[in-house]
């Protein structure tokens, strides 16, 4: 598959996790390949988000994101811009935390973006 690069910094001097690259079935974090879903924070990648994909998230998915308590959240849908029901979410609206959904290339950048100006912000990729 065809990847793009995301290449928006030359020099990374905090070591924050960015998106380097992304395809329609995997996305790279810091030159890492990932085929499965996962969440990025500035200091870590991890997998252990039990979200397999889109049509089966529950409240239990977005409770994940409570305790890491980010400024934003960042979920990436796959190729097309999907929306959960409120629902689901509305603990962490509750809690303050903002919820955007959008196709994974434009969580991918925003993310890039939003963790170069060291927001708090936490990128979930669905496949």
């Amino acid at each position: 598959m065809e990847s793009n690069s995301l290449k928006l910094h030359l020099a990374n001097p905090a070591n924050t996790q960015l998106f380097t690259a992304y395809g329609t079935d995997h996305v790279m974090v810091s030159g890492e390949r990932h085929e499965r879903s996962i969440v990025v924070l500035a200091q870590e990648v991890r997998s252990d988000w039990a979200a397999a994909d889109f049509d089966t998230l529950d409240e239990t998915h977005f409770a994940y994101f409570l305790a890491l308590k980010p400024d934003v959240l960042l979920l990436g849908t796959g190729t097309q811009q999907r929306f959960p029901h409120p629902s689901l979410y509305r603990a962490l609206t509750d809690a303050c935390i903002g919820v955007e959904f959008m196709n994974t290339p434009a969580a991918c950048r925003t993310y890039n973006i939003l963790a170069a100006e060291g927001r708090k912000v936490i990128a979930a990729i669905l496949f």
